[in-house]
């Protein structure tokens, strides 16, 4: 479990928070890869993605076109969090979708 105190404050914010649901909106509650596939992702399980990372470009950080919605899975997937020989995720990081 994660500790509260590792949680980037930015992600607690009224204006993330707003923007969020904009962009779950936008995205049709559907994680836009399982999209891309064919595939029927869990509209309940969705995390909203910076696609240029938070830490490598804080000026995109509220841009609603720099968001996407993407299930766990593919999350964790295009944040390199499974191990490559298993498919199993690695271990919790400091960031935290909510």
């Amino acid at each position: 479990m994660i500790c509260l105190k590792q949680v980037n404050p930015f992600y607690k914010t009224p204006e993330w928070r707003a923007l969020r649901k904009l962009a779950l909106k936008r995205d049709h509650f559907e994680c836009v890869e399982c999209k891309r596939q064919g595939l029927v992702s869990d509209s309940h399980m969705l995390q909203v993605d910076h696609i240029q990372p938070l830490d490598e470009r804080p000026d995109l950080a509220l841009k609603l076109s720099n968001l996407q919605c993407l299930c766990p899975h593919h999350h964790n997937l295009k944040h390199g969090r499974f191990d490559k020989m298993q498919q199993q995720p690695k271990r919790w990081t400091d960031e935290r979708w909510d």
